[in-house]
């Protein structure tokens, strides 16, 4: 039985991270290994995905990041 209350998890595949992202594969790579991007889910022997409401909240963070920024430079 689901339960009601739990959210809906969705696993993007490597292309669909580069979509949402703009990263390249290395970078994305190069990303994780530095601790800067989330770490993918093994979903096979040679498959990985990465849970979308992680990618997405990296998304938000780097916009909150990138408008922060320029808020300093305007004041």
């Amino acid at each position: 039985m689901k339960n009601a209350s739990a959210p809906q998890l969705s696993i993007l595949r490597r292309k669909q991270v580069q979509a949402r992202t703009g990263l390249s594969r290395s970078t994305i790579y190069a990303f994780i290994k530095a601790g800067l991007f989330p770490k993918s889910i093994p979903l096979g022997p040679r498959a990985v995905g990465w849970l979308e409401s992680e990618v997405s909240n990296w998304i938000t963070e780097r916009l909150d990041k990138a408008r922060g920024s320029s808020k300093d430079v305007i004041n």
